[in-house]
């Protein structure tokens, strides 16, 4: 289904209130070139969506320092994380193996993996499955663990340890936040452990992250962009991190 300009539009506010903070109404309508009863509007359904707060005539991002459900994720910066799992999908040959971690931008990219050939597919993410359903030639690995009925996605020892048996051509996951010098942050440290191990999973590393996650804070550390194969995102890092990335060979793409 085509996104609406209302949609995009959306997205682009989530976008705007991930970069700067709580911004007022006006000051969006500014930005965006719309009246400002249309951007209530926005932020009223957005609000009762369960992604941004209102007060004071303003609004700030939910997502900013908390996590939140699964279909409230789900509807953030869509449009991007399409395009994201677009170009993911591009990389990845018919006939691979690919292991996919959890999170709304890694069910994209299953979607856009449904008509690829012969892969062999690796996850801890029932979302994953499910999008996966309708392809005729995808073989599907289901890991074992914790079942978090909220997100719908294998956590804890279980998970690690299937993860950690296999060695497939590409992993590829999201994360809870990165700092802005670079810094992989998570919420907790069972989730951590799974992104860990689908990310050593994997001969090339694959991390995918919307605009909503740059500078979004979360209390645990586990590793760095750089560290990492590729980075695939619609955010605008800054000129210092971009240029560490490539420095230290990690390919940045910026859809």
């Amino acid at each position: 289904m085509p996104i609406t300009e209302a949609a995009r539009r959306r997205d682009h506010i989530a976008n705007l209130l991930s970069s700067y903070g709580e911004l007022s109404a006006n000051t969006l309508s500014q930005m965006l070139g719309v009246t400002v009863q249309t951007l209530r509007s926005d932020l009223r359904i957005l609000d009762e969506q369960g992604i941004v707060r209102r007060r004071h005539g303003g609004a700030s991002l939910i997502l900013r320092g908390e996590n939140i459900d699964y279909q409230p994720r789900l509807e953030v910066s869509r449009d991007e994380k399409n395009r994201i799992a677009a170009a993911v999908a591009d990389m990845v040959p018919n006939g691979a193996t690919v292991a996919l971690g959890t999170g709304t931008t890694v069910e994209a990219v299953a979607r856009a993996l449904v008509g690829h050939r012969g892969l062999t597919v690796a996850t801890n993410n029932l979302h994953v499955v499910l999008a996966l359903r309708m392809a005729k030639d995808i073989s599907v690995l289901l890991a074992g663990g914790k079942l978090r009925l909220r997100d719908l996605d294998l956590i804890g020892a279980e998970a690690s340890e299937f993860f950690g048996g296999i060695r497939f051509d590409h992993a590829i996951f999201s994360v809870g936040g990165v700092s802005p010098d670079g810094a992989l942050l998570d919420f907790n440290l069972d989730e951590i452990r799974a992104r860990q191990a689908i990310s050593a999973a994997g001969r090339q590393r694959i991390l995918v992250m919307d605009h909503a996650k740059l500078h979004r804070s979360a209390p645990h550390r586990w590793g760095r962009l750089h560290d990492l194969d590729r980075v695939v995102t619609g955010g605008m890092l800054s000129g210092k991190l971009a240029d560490e990335l490539t420095t230290q060979g990690c390919e940045l793409i910026m859809v």
